[in-house]
């Protein structure tokens, strides 16, 4: 029997379409924190003394030029990784638009991390506004992306695909 090259891509795309979606979904690479940060960078030469400003009783971070350094490989890809969020915007569904920080309180009681430690994260999906204070699993598509936010400069933007509470 003799099959054509028109049959053998029919069979395949019939065969494809039977799949599970799960089968044909992208593997995201899992990431922490420390990967924000580009190669031979070493954290502690990002934060310098800072300042203390008085009137408002905080104190300052002074970043060095290594706070904006991105790690190249981060661009583009598809990860998943860990974090609190801090809103940004709100719909009465939830959260859609939030700064992704490392530590709970982080721009908020406390100054905030450098820019590549911080990631603004857009969503289709509303997050419920019950759970921000839980630690959550984001999973999208990343890239470089310098953002002024109210709350902080952020070095990475995510565009949420799926996110869920994150289980110790």
């Amino acid at each position: 029997m003799h099959l054509s090259r028109r049959h053998l891509m029919a069979g395949a795309l019939a065969a494809g379409a039977t799949l599970p979606r799960t089968a044909l979904a992208r593997q995201a690479i899992e990431i922490m924190w420390e990967d924000l940060i580009p190669p031979g960078v070493p954290y502690s030469e990002i934060i310098g003394e800072g300042v203390m400003d008085e009137r408002n009783d905080l104190w300052l971070p002074e970043f060095d030029e290594n706070a904006k350094k991105l790690n190249p490989v981060l661009d583009g890809a598809y990860i998943k990784m860990p974090g609190f969020i801090i809103p940004i915007e709100t719909s009465t569904d939830g959260v859609t638009s939030f700064v992704l920080v490392p530590y709970v309180g982080a721009c908020i009681h406390t100054p905030p991390p450098p820019p590549n430690q911080l990631v603004f994260v857009t969503t289709a999906t509303p997050w419920p506004g019950d759970d921000l204070w839980e630690a959550v699993w984001v999973t999208g598509k990343m890239g470089h992306e310098i953002t002024s936010t109210e709350v902080a400069e952020t070095g990475y933007a995510l565009a949420a695909e799926e996110m869920e509470i994150y289980i110790w």
